[in-house]
């Protein structure tokens, strides 16, 4: 049966039981009081009303933009064994509480951390305040947790990359040409990093910040086997999938947390080094999110993670 087959069967019913709930009502009122009819009337009426459909939980929204995100690799998502879980190529990974894990290692959840989705990533960056005295303690207590936090559960980036091991993932990397520098990528990257670039110089036509932000690029790094700095949790760019594009001068600017100090949190937006905002957009419009707009900012830092933009509500471009 077809949707609008069932919208007007469904119909059909709600009105044959409007009609009969009529006779019922009637029949009551040549015996009870009017008082008495419409509240039989009000509830009878009120069991046809179909309730609102439940919001969908974080695990399905996430397992859904996965899908979404990585479409010719993640085939679809599907919520099985009492959990949500992605089938990626031939091994389902379940949600775990934000790891992703096969099976076969569900009985390890407790040795990983979730991974980042960003639940809070912004559209558009807000404006800069001093944080709250309990916010600068939070801060302060999760830096000193880095080193001996629980890593980050790999394995469906792993298997998403096919990239388990520094050489398994150096067979995956190729060089290419970014904004007049060679960085090395991961080969599935390759198109959108180069879409990114077209708008990059299609922005540089008309606009001149955009064209001192190309010129002031001293190096772009990609692709490096390792974890993230002070944890250990693998990094991005150990994939390929992350690049940090590294400018000549910053004009005395930060540009990564750990490197501005023990108050690196109260540093406001102008004396943080920040690309021009038509280059974040154009790194947003193809999967890409920026590590400025992390609480632990990394203004250099842009990483391949599609379905944070689609969590979010940015939306991706079409264009190929």
């Amino acid at each position: 049966m077809s949707i609008s087959q069932g919208i007007i069967v469904k119909r059909q019913v709600i009105a044959v039981g409007l009609i009969l709930a009529a006779g019922i009502t009637f029949a009551i009122g040549m015996v009870n009081p009017h008082t008495e009819r419409q509240q039989f009337y009000d509830e009878l009426a009120a069991a046809f009303v179909e309730p609102e459909e439940a919001q969908p939980s974080r695990a399905e929204r996430i397992a859904r933009a996965l899908v979404q995100a990585y479409p010719r690799r993640v085939l679809k998502a599907e919520y099985r064994n009492g959990d949500w879980a992605v089938l990626l190529r031939d091994t389902w990974f379940y949600y775990a509480g934000g790891r992703f894990l096969p099976e076969e290692l569900l009985y390890r959840v407790s040795h990983y951390r979730p991974i980042a989705f960003y639940d809070n990533y912004p559209r558009q960056m807000s404006s800069w305040t001093l944080p709250e005295p309990e916010q600068i303690d939070r801060f302060r207590e999760m830096a000193a947790a880095r080193t001996t936090q629980l890593p980050r559960a790999p394995h469906f980036f792993d298997t998403l990359y096919r990239a388990r091991s520094h050489d398994e993932s150096y067979t995956r990397v190729k060089t290419m040409r970014f904004l007049g520098n060679q960085v090395t990528v991961h080969h599935a990257i390759m198109e959108e990093l180069a879409l990114v670039e077209r708008r990059i110089l299609d922005a540089a036509r008309t606009n001149n910040r955009v064209l001192a932000w190309i010129y002031n690029i001293d190096r772009v790094y990609g692709w490096h086997w390792r974890n993230i700095g002070g944890s250990q949790s693998r990094s991005f760019h150990a994939y390929g999938a992350a690049v940090d594009i590294m400018p000549r001068a910053t004009g005395g600017r930060a540009i990564f947390w750990s490197w501005a100090g023990p108050n690196w949190w109260s540093i406001p937006y102008e004396r943080r080094y920040h690309p021009p905002n038509a280059v974040i957009e154009a790194f947003e419009a193809y999967g890409f999110v920026w590590g400025g707009k992390w609480p632990f900012f990394d203004t250099i830092h842009f990483e391949f993670r599609p379905e944070v933009i689609i969590l979010s509500g940015i939306e991706l471009s079409t264009v190929r």
